[in-house]
């Protein structure tokens, strides 16, 4: 049996003590036979902070003591979206399995290095798209790929909100993959790709802060039969959060938050059946728990989150960038 398969508790370490790195310790720390043991800051001060707030055992200013450490198992990357191939590249050089935050990385040519020397060193990659895990969104895969409600006409999916983010924040900040797209539009794209696939084109149109971040994204896709998604991501208002599926005998409706834990709605002839799948965790342990199974079971690549699937969805993010004209 390899080292792998005998695992009782697998060791975590984080790379990046931000806000999505906190809701991931809080799920870890929920999940039996998985220890958060490690984190790693360019601030020894917030590294602390963190270690003292989820009981972690050990502590590093810099990633590459981290990626070293012989006593971690897995990594989760969860440093701004520009950084995401470095630390996965470094991670993957130790031999240590990657749990790389979405984006994967910042484009296609990134994502492809990272892929390839995941491949070179044996070593279990996957991008933490937590929506693909949780099982409202597994629910919604069912009934669309089995055509229980006919075929998808059209896709409307939107994810927005008020940002109260400073024009020094990373979210502002293009440099660092900062705006509405890759942080927030991924999610309504994300819902496209999983469901219709590739579209045969894209049309799209932003607004810019005066940073050169992307405000808003208004984006469609267009498929063969004039099946259409049109998706939408802001930073400057409200949008209801929902992805909803118009198929030919009925609506599949992902309510508010429709990216994180929620319910679904399936509208029939006007009447609505409203389905709850009582979450009761912040929903981060699915995926979790999926990579932990992967790890044990020595396996290079997730079934759920394959590579193919990351590349098209990052070469799908690249389309939408040339369209809107925002270069990194």
């Amino acid at each position: 049996m390899t080292k792998q398969s005998q695992l009782k508790t697998i060791n975590w370490g984080i790379i990046g003590p931000g806000n999505i790195a906190n809701k991931f310790a809080q799920s870890l720390l929920g999940i039996k036979d998985a220890k958060l043991y490690a984190v790693a800051s360019r601030s020894k001060e917030k590294a602390n902070e963190f270690a003292l707030k989820y009981n972690v055992t050990k502590v590093f200013d810099n990633y590459k003591d981290l990626a070293k450490d012989p006593n971690i198992d897995a990594v989760y990357i969860a440093t701004p979206h520009n950084f995401h191939k470095a630390h996965t590249l470094l991670c993957l050089e130790h031999g240590k399995a990657v749990l790389c935050e979405k984006p994967f990385a910042m484009n296609a040519e990134d994502v492809d290095a990272m892929i390839a020397k995941a491949k070179e060193k044996n070593v279990l990659l996957m991008e933490a798209l937590w929506t693909s895990f949780l099982p409202h969104y597994q629910f919604v895969l069912k009934k669309i790929a089995n055509k229980r409600y006919g075929n998808v006409l059209k896709l409307e999916a939107d994810f927005g909100f008020k940002s109260e983010h400073s024009k020094t924040s990373r979210v502002l900040n293009k440099s660092l993959g900062g705006g509405s797209l890759l942080d927030i539009g991924i999610y309504p794209i994300f819902a496209a790709l999983s469901t219709l696939g590739k579209p045969n084109n894209i049309i799209a149109n932003a607004t810019f802060f005066d940073t050169g971040a992307d405000a808003t994204c208004n984006i469609t896709f267009n498929y063969n039969n004039e099946v259409k998604a049109f998706l939408k991501s802001s930073f400057i208002e409200k949008t209801p959060n929902e992805a909803i599926f118009y198929c030919e005998n009925g609506i599949i409706k992902i309510n508010d938050g429709f990216h994180g834990p929620t319910t679904v709605s399936v509208i029939i002839d006007g009447k609505e059946e409203v389905i709850d799948f009582n979450y009761n965790t912040l929903g981060y342990d699915y995926e979790i728990q999926h990579f932990n199974q992967l790890l044990r079971e020595n396996k290079t690549e997730s079934d759920i989150m394959p590579f193919t699937f990351s590349k098209l969805l990052i070469k799908t993010l690249d389309g939408v960038r040339k369209e809107i004209g925002l270069d990194y």
